[in-house]
C-alpha cells in the first residue's frame, strides 16, 4: 500500500492558486524532502497532506485513508513537526506530553512521555514551565510531542529551523532509529541535507512540480544544477 498519494491537488487563495495539479506517490517507508524557493507552495502541501487544510481541487490519501472524507483517521496515523509547535508555554514539558498522550489515546502514557523526554534529552528540564525553554528545545520537545503515538507518517516543516549543533544531532538520531517502516515528508531549505536524508525528491515552484524522482535516479550535483536553473536560486 502507498503510504502518501497525492492526485492532482490544486490550493486557491483568491486569485492565488497556491498549488497547482500536483500528484506524486509515495511508498511506505519513504522519505520525500519537498523544497523549492519561499511561495513555491511546500507548507500549503504540507498542510492539505496534514489535514490542517483542505485542498480546492484533487485528492489526498495518507496511509490508506482518504484525507478529504476522514481527516480525523488520518490524524491518527500521523505526526506533525511545523513552525507552530501546539505547545502549552504555561506547562510544563511533562504536563503538555501527557496532556497530548491523553488526548491522542497512548497506552502506558507515562512511560511514553518519559521515554521520550530522554530521547530528546529534556528528562532534566520534565517538570520546568515551557516558556523558560529556549527555541532549541521548545522544537525538541515538539519533536517529542509528534512521536508519543508512534505515527507511521510524519510530516516534518523546515524541522532544524531554530535548532542548535547538538540539537540536530538529537534529531538527526531520532529520525534514524524511527526509518524503519515509517515514511517521512520534510520542507527543507537546506538542499544538501534534505537530499541526504530522502528516498525520494520533490521540487516545486510556483505552486507546480518542477521535479518528482526517486534519489537513485539524480546525484547531488546534478539535482543541485537542475536545481538552481529551474528555481532561480542557489543552494543555500
Amino acid at each position: 500500500m502507498s503510504a502518501v498519494v497525492a492526485q492532482r491537488v490544486s490550493k486557491v487563495f483568491g486569485r492565488r492558486k497556491a498549488l497547482d495539479r500536483v500528484s506524486f506517490e509515495l511508498p511506505e517507508g519513504a522519505f520525500l524532502s519537498i523544497f523549492g524557493p519561499n511561495g513555491a507552495g511546500k507548507s500549503t502541501l504540507l498542510r492539505v497532506l496534514s489535514t490542517l487544510a483542505r485542498p480546492t481541487e484533487g485528492t489526498v490519501r495518507v496511509a490508506g485513508v482518504d484525507a478529504k472524507e476522514h481527516p480525523d483517521q488520518v490524524r491518527e496515523r500521523i505526526g506533525l513537526i511545523s513552525h507552530q509547535s501546539m505547545l502549552y508555554a504555561d506547562l510544563t514539558a511533562f504536563e503538555n506530553l501527557m496532556f497530548a498522550a491523553r488526548m491522542l489515546g497512548v497506552l502506558d502514557a507515562e512511560d511514553r512521555v518519559r521515554t521520550l523526554l530522554k530521547a530528546v534529552e529534556l528528562d532534566h528540564r520534565r517538570y520546568d514551565a515551557v516558556r523558560t525553554f529556549s527555541r532549541g528545545m521548545t522544537q525538541r520537545l515538539s519533536i517529542a510531542r509528534a512521536l508519543l503515538h508512534d505515527p507511521s507518517v510524519v510530516f516534518l516543516d523546515e524541522p532544524y529551523a531554530g535548532l542548535d549543533p547538538h540539537a540536530v544531532d538529537i534529531f538527526d538520531g531520532l529520525i534514524a532509529r524511527m526509518r524503519a517502516g515509517r515514511t517521512f515528508v520534510m520542507v527543507s531549505h537546506d538542499l544538501q541535507k534534505g537530499f541526504d536524508a530522502a528516498s525520494h525528491l520533490l521540487v516545486l515552484a510556483k505552486g507546480r512540480t518542477v521535479l518528482f524522482e526517486e534519489k537513485e535516479q539524480v546525484d547531488f550535483p546534478a539535482f543541485s544544477q537542475l536545481y538552481r536553473e529551474t528555481v532561480g536560486m542557489g543552494v543555500a
